[in-house]
C-alpha cells in the first residue's frame, strides 16, 4: 500500500515526533512566563503565597522543559535521517536560525535553569528572579527564530536559487517573512493558554476536593484572568492570520475551507461537510451564505478561491485540514466562554464556589494543547504538498531511505515515547494532584478536617 512507503512513514514519522514534542516546548514558555509573574508578586508585595505557588509550578516547568529538550533532539536527528533532501536544498536557510536559536535561546536558559530551580538558598531573591525572568525572556527567544524557520518554509522570501539550492539574500526578508509576525503572536498566545487552562484545571480539581487556600485559589483565579485576556486577542490575531493566509497560501484556505469552486458575488461557509478530493466535493456540507466572505476578507461580496483553481498536485488533503480547523476554532470558543463565565461568577461572589464551574474548567484543562495540535496539523497539512512552500516539494525533500528502515525507526519511537513521555506526563499530574505545599495561611478554609489533617500529616513526614 502507497501509505506504507518510505516517503509516507517518514511523514507519519516526523508528524508523531512533533506531535509529541510541541507540548512540552508550550507547557514551559507559558509557565516560565507565570513564573516570572509570580516572582515579581513575591518580591513586591512579601506574600508567601507567590513563593508557594512558584515553588510548585516551577516542578511541573522542568519536567516539561526537560521532556521538550529531548524530543527537539529527536526532531534534528530526523532531518539527516529522514528529510536529507531538505537539508540539502534549504539548509542555507534552516541550519543558521536554528544555530541562533541554539546560541541566543538555548544557551540563556541553560545558564540560568539551574539557578532558577536551585538557587533559592544560594543567590539574593533579585538575583534569583533575574534568573527566573532570563529564562522566560530565553524560552521567548527561542520561540521567536523556531517561528521564523517554519514560517519562511510557509511563505518564503528573501532567498535566491543557485545551483538547485536555496540561498539567503536578505536575511531580514528571510526572517521577517510574510506570515511570520501572525504565526509568531499566534503561537506564543497558544502556549500561554496551554498554561493557563493547566494552571486553571489543577485549582479547579482541589477547589472539588476541599482545598480553598490562598495558594489554590489563587492560583485558579490568577489563571482564569490570563484566559479572559488573552482568549479574545488570539480570536482576532487568529483573524489576522488567516487572512495573511488568504493572501500567501490561497490553497490552503480552499482545503479548510472545504471549497472547490470560486463563487462569485460572495463565498458561502461550509459549517460542516465531508470533502472528497476524489469526487472533487463537499459531502453533505451546512452551508451558511456569504459567512465565508465576511470571516475570509471582511466583505459581503468577497471572493475565495477554490481548490478546482489549482492543479490537483498542488492542492493540500482538506479532509483533514477542514476538520482540525473546526477543532481548533470550537475549542477556541469554548475557552472565550469558560473566561467570560469566570468574569460573571466573580461579580455575582461565587467563583470558588460553583462546583458545575469548576468541573467545567476541569473539563478544558486538555483543551489548551488539543487546539494547538489542531492547530499545528492545519498549518503543516495545509502546506502540502511543499516541504518550502511554492520552491521544494514533500516529495523531494525525502532521504534515499528504505520502507524497512524508517517503519523500524518509527515503531521504535512509538514504543519508547509512549513509555518516556508517558512517565513524564504521568508524574506531572501526580504532582498537579498533590497541589501547592500547605501552609499555616489560609488552613482554616478547608471544608473537610479530614484533609486537612492529612496534609499536616504529609507536611510532618517531609
Amino acid at each position: 500500500m502507497e501509505i506504507f512507503d518510505a516517503f509516507h512513514l517518514a511523514r507519519l514519522q516526523f508528524a508523531f515526533t512533533v506531535s509529541i514534542h510541541i507540548i512540552f516546548p508550550a507547557i514551559s514558555i507559558g509557565m516560565a512566563s507565570f513564573l516570572a509573574v509570580l516572582e515579581w508578586r513575591w518580591l513586591l508585595t512579601g506574600d508567601k503565597t507567590y513563593k508557594t505557588m512558584y515553588q510548585f509550578w516551577s516542578k511541573i516547568f522542568a519536567i516539561g522543559f526537560g521532556m521538550g529538550v529531548v524530543s527537539g533532539v529527536v526532531m534534528a536527528y530526523e532531518f539527516g535521517t529522514n528529510w536529507s533532501g531538505f537539508s540539502r536544498v534549504a539548509g542555507n536557510i534552516t541550519g543558521p536560525l536554528l544555530t541562533y536559536e541554539v546560541l541566543t535561546a538555548f544557551f540563556l536558559e541553560a545558564g540560568f535553569l539551574g539557578v532558577m530551580l536551585f538557587g533559592w538558598e544560594r543567590v539574593s531573591p533579585r538575583a534569583h528572579f533575574f534568573s527566573t525572568f532570563m529564562v522566560a525572556v530565553g524560552t521567548l527567544i527561542s520561540t521567536f527564530w523556531i517561528l521564523s524557520s517554519n514560517s519562511f518554509m510557509q511563505t518564503p522570501q528573501g532567498f535566491a536559487i543557485e545551483n538547485g539550492l536555496i540561498v539567503p539574500v536578505d536575511w531580514f526578508k528571510v526572517i521577517f517573512n510574510p506570515s511570520f509576525p501572525y504565526r509568531l503572536a499566534h503561537m506564543t498566545i497558544a502556549a500561554f493558554i496551554v498554561a493557563g487552562f493547566m494552571v486553571a484545571a489543577c485549582g479547579a480539581w482541589h477547589l472539588l476536593h476541599g482545598r480553598s487556600d490562598d495558594a489554590v485559589k489563587r492560583s485558579f483565579s490568577m489563571a482564569l484572568w490570563i484566559l479572559l485576556l488573552l482568549t479574545p486577542i488570539q480570536i482576532f490575531v487568529g483573524d489576522a492570520h488567516g487572512l495573511n493566509t488568504r493572501e500567501y497560501q490561497p490553497a490552503k484556505i480552499a482545503a479548510i475551507e472545504g471549497l472547490w469552486e470560486t463563487e462569485k458575488g460572495g463565498t458561502a461557509l461550509n459549517l460542516i461537510g465531508f470533502p472528497d478530493m476524489q469526487a472533487e466535493e463537499t459531502h453533505y456540507a451546512v452551508k451558511v451564505p456569504h459567512l465565508g466572505s465576511v470571516i475570509l476578507t471582511h466583505s459581503w461580496e468577497g471572493e475565495i478561491r477554490g481548490l478546482k483553481e489549482f492543479p490537483a498536485k498542488d492542492r493540500p488533503y482538506s479532509p483533514v485540514v477542514f476538520w482540525t480547523f473546526r477543532i481548533m476554532a470550537g475549542l477556541g470558543m469554548l475557552m472565550l466562554l469558560t473566561a467570560l463565565l469566570a468574569l460573571l461568577l466573580r461579580k455575582n461572589g461565587r467563583l470558588y464556589a460553583a462546583a458545575w464551574y469548576q468541573r467545567l474548567v476541569l473539563f478544558m484543562g486538555p483543551s489548551g494543547v488539543l487546539a494547538l495540535l489542531a492547530g499545528w496539523i492545519t498549518t503543516e497539512v495545509g502546506r502540502q504538498p511543499w516541504t518550502v512552500y511554492g520552491v521544494l516539494r514533500t516529495e523531494d525533500s525525502v532521504a534515499p531511505i528504505t520502507s524497512q528502515q524508517v517503519g523500524v525507526s518509527l515503531l521504535i519511537f512509538v514504543i519508547v515515547y509512549f513509555l518516556v513521555f508517558g512517565v513524564g506526563l504521568y508524574y506531572m499530574l501526580k504532582l498537579m494532584k498533590q497541589g501547592p505545599s500547605l501552609s499555616g495561611k489560609g488552613m482554616e478554609q478547608y471544608d473537610h478536617p479530614g484533609l486537612h489533617n492529612r496534609a499536616l500529616d504529609a507536611l510532618e513526614r517531609e
